[in-house]
């Protein structure tokens, strides 16, 4: 199986603003977010289909989202975290948690662009909120 780019982000071959990170998940902003915050739980573990992975690893990545969720709702403005498994743009299992104010916020044909500084004032500001 061919390494996913969320792979090469897990091995350091691409450059990601990383939020948390533990032996078996990573969590990183969305560098093509619906809102400001928007960010990726992934396992590191390469596993196309999120319901192909066992069930540890699939209560793990939920459990490590929700920390980071956490984190994000304390740093973002928002009314809440929306969650979202898509599953067809990446060949990686992952997870989308995206700070809501209206229903426009989960579409993903909405995206938005933000300057390096605003990515790396976002991810600062969430890193110091991640309670892991």
């Amino acid at each position: 199986m061919e390494a996913s780019i969320f792979t090469k982000i897990v091995n350091g071959d691409i450059p990601a603003y990383k939020i948390a990170e533990d032996d078996r998940y990573l969590a990183f902003l969305d560098v093509f977010p619906t809102a400001k915050g928007h960010t990726l739980v992934i396992p590191k573990q390469q596993t196309d289909y999120i319901f192909d992975l066992d069930d540890e690893l699939y209560l793990g990545l939920m459990a490590f989202a929700k920390k980071v969720a956490v984190a994000i709702e304390k740093a973002v403005p928002c009314k809440r975290i929306g969650i979202a498994v898509v599953g067809l743009e990446v060949p990686h299992a992952h997870v989308h948690l995206i700070p809501l104010n209206s229903m426009q916020d989960m579409n993903f044909a909405n995206k938005k662009q933000f300057s390096q500084q605003e990515f790396e004032e976002t991810l600062e500001n969430i890193k110091a909120a991640y309670q892991g």
